[in-house]
């Protein structure tokens, strides 16, 4: 079998060593090498750079969001509280520095504000996902840069989605159904029943298996913690028949025999937030956080941004095989594009070339008919105009005619006139001097009417106000 490998040139065996997968061999070492530092290289790395974490809370205004998170890191995070007159669905992204040890965090917590307060709640999903896509495109962006410095690029993809849900106690809301499928195939959902010691014991158990049957039968994904790894699938396994988790958050401290606990006073009891016989909260801390971090940071990676990148390459036309499922690298997609585009071009511009023509020829038709009708309109106005001017020369030649006419009749007239006069002046002279003056005055409530001549009075006729039926009465003036 040696001989078998030792056949063969050189070259042969070397690319027999170099080929990965099938063929590859397996040399012992003869001594030790040092590359079994790999992973403390990696750690130190790691440790060096820092990490970061993103979590999306969503959830109605009042579940308790951020004292969650207070809890869930040791401490508090500045924030303005929301209230419930949003106008509608904002989402509010705060990131902090935190350190553990020697470990650096960068945590950013993005809760969603106003979720569940409209009165239409149709499209309350939408915001959620036009973020979670547009972190995607981001670092989809920043990939395709020539320079790209992702060693420094502050990663803002969801990692983890922590969903609240109202201890109602009876059934999911249609707005937690249609929100979570919405969501599941984006990023790793976790739901969570926020507020739990609202309901009792036996109310939250029926309430669990609810939740998860309603999930189930409406097709929605949720993060499911890995049993791959050996070191950390039996305690996966286990956490993943508690979900969802019904978790208290507090961040109140009360003496609890001997100890300081996170806890929740009331009336009947208190209520420690650590106490896994009083809720889920160490389960959840210990599945997000200190186990399943990583995974769920590489599960965004592998999966859900993957997905999203595939789907964005195909709508803009890259592809990994050709039509005859041969293996098509990103050079040849490109060319083929590139092609496929000038193909394109060169169409649009040939179809605009002949629509420029065509509508050219079409104008030109038109100018011409505008310019045909133009003139028609201008020949009818100069006819009507020469009719108008040969009446309107006819009626001044009448004119004129009838004015010398009239003009002869007065000269006519006007000579007639002064040979009359001179012979009947003699006449007109004597009616003067017959014409006599008459006046009429009032006399003592009488009305007097007299005839007057050059030689005096010559008669006078009054009337007073005699009784009804009374005649006038005359009286004769006699000259002296």
């Amino acid at each position: 079998m040696e001989a078998e490998a030792n056949s063969g040139s050189p070259e042969d065996s070397w690319a027999r060593i170099q080929r990965p997968g099938e063929g590859c061999r397996t040399v012992p070492l003869a001594g030790h090498v040092g590359f079994d530092s790999l992973p403390d290289q990696l750690v130190n790395k790691s440790v060096s750079q820092g990490f970061c974490f993103n979590i999306l809370c969503v959830g109605e205004t009042g579940l308790g969001k951020s004292t969650l998170m207070d809890t869930l890191f040791n401490t508090k995070f500045e924030g303005e509280p929301a209230t419930h007159t949003q106008p509608g669905v904002q989402l509010r992204s705060n990131t902090y520095d935190l350190q553990e040890s020697n470990v650096g965090l960068k945590l950013t917590i993005v809760s969603t504000v106003g979720f569940g307060d409209q009165i239409n709640k149709e499209d309350s999903y939408k915001p959620i996902v036009e973020f979670i896509d547009a972190q995607f495109e981001a670092y989809l962006q920043e990939e395709l840069k020539i320079r790209r410095v992702l060693h420094t690029y502050h990663d803002s993809r969801i990692h983890a989605c922590l969903y609240f849900i109202a201890p109602t106690g009876h059934s999911l809301k249609s707005l937690d159904l249609v929100t979570m499928k919405k969501l599941d195939s984006k990023v790793n959902i976790i739901p969570i029943i926020a507020k739990s010691d609202a309901i009792s014991k036996s109310e939250l158990t029926k309430f669990k298996i609810k939740i998860t049957s309603e999930l189930v039968s409406n097709g929605v994904q949720i993060y499911q913690f890995p049993t791959d790894d050996e070191s950390v699938a039996e305690i996966n396994g286990t956490m993943n028949a508690h979900l969802p988790f019904a978790v208290i958050g507090s961040t109140e401290e009360l003496k609890i025999g001997n100890k300081m606990m996170k806890a929740r006073q009331y009336p009947w009891g208190t209520v420690q937030v650590e106490n896994e016989a009083h809720c889920d909260f160490v389960k959840l801390r210990e599945m997000l956080i200190r186990v399943n971090m990583e995974d769920l940071r590489e599960q965004t990676h592998s999966r859900h941004y993957e997905l999203y990148r595939r789907c964005k390459l195909e709508e803009m036309g890259f592809k990994d095989t050709d039509p005859d499922s041969k293996p098509f690298s990103l050079q040849e997609t490109y060319e083929a594009k590139r092609n496929e585009f000038l193909g394109e071009l060169q169409k649009k511009e040939e179809e605009m070339r002949q629509m420029f023509v065509q509508r050219v020829k079409e104008k030109e038709a038109e100018l011409k008919e505008a310019e045909k009708e133009l003139h028609e309109k201008f020949d009818r106005l100069k006819k009507l105009h020469q009719d108008e001017k040969k009446k309107l020369e006819d009626k001044k030649k009448s004119l004129d005619d009838e004015v010398n006419a009239f003009k002869q009749r007065k000269t006519a007239a006007e000579l007639l006139q002064s040979q009359g006069s001179q012979a009947g002046g003699s006449q007109t002279l004597k009616r003067d001097k017959e014409k006599k003056n008459f006046y009429c005055f009032t006399v003592n409530s009488a009305v007097c009417c007299m005839l007057h001549e050059t030689q005096g009075p010559v008669w006078a006729s009054c009337r007073r106000p005699f009784p009804a039926q009374q005649s006038w009465a005359s009286l004769s003036l006699i000259p002296p």
